[in-house]
């Protein structure tokens, strides 16, 4: 009877040695990071190219490993928005990566419809955001994992300082200039 029961105690103790040993092997392979590399993809429609290959051929990577696995990762994302990809390079030429949301001005431009920001930001306005856009914006910035504990209030400042770098206005600024210039236009006089 003692050497029924001593039967599942012994797998238990192999199974869990042999999922540290693999614990131990995975970390040695990972141990021998190679390179980081950072790269921006279009989303979901990444294509084997000069500028992939160059990133990725001096670490001895196989480019269409890494585009396969890119596109299958951001398939669900809007096709052909740029996506900052965080690639490790390890010794034994294998590679692991992660993504990232599109950036700032990129989601800026999106929701104002326009192609760019302006030549010269502090004269030229391209566009005004409102708050809604601007929250919809941190919403998806708030994906990223280096930003998760930020709080809400400062993403959103954070994407409207973006905006005003680009040229574009906060709604609330539109609405404070011309109330102040309304104002100005007001000469105490009577009106003709």
């Amino acid at each position: 009877a003692s050497a029924s029961s001593d039967l599942p105690q012994h797998s238990a103790r192999r199974a869990a040695r042999t999922r540290a040993l693999r614990r131990r092997a995975a970390r040695k392979a990972m141990a021998g990071v190679k390179a980081v590399i950072r790269l921006r993809c279009p989303a979901g429609v990444a294509k084997p190219g000069p500028a992939i290959g160059q990133a990725l051929g001096p670490h001895g990577l196989n480019m269409m490993d890494f585009v396969k696995e890119f596109n299958a990762a951001t398939q669900k994302m809007e096709p052909n928005s740029p996506i900052p990809v965080v690639l490790t390079a390890y010794a034994n030429r294998t590679f692991s990566f992660v993504t990232k949301t599109p950036p700032t001005s990129y989601l800026v431009r999106k929701a104002l419809g326009i192609d760019k920001g302006a030549q010269n930001p502090g004269d030229e306005v391209v566009g005004t955001l409102n708050m809604e856009q601007v929250s919809a914006i941190a919403e998806v910035k708030k994906g990223d994992a280096h930003l998760a504990n930020i709080p809400f209030g400062a993403l959103c400042d954070s994407v409207i300082g973006t905006a005003r770098s680009m040229g574009v206005l906060l709604a609330d600024d539109v609405e404070d200039a011309s109330s102040s210039s309304s104002d100005d236009d007001d000469d105490g006089g009577p009106e003709r």
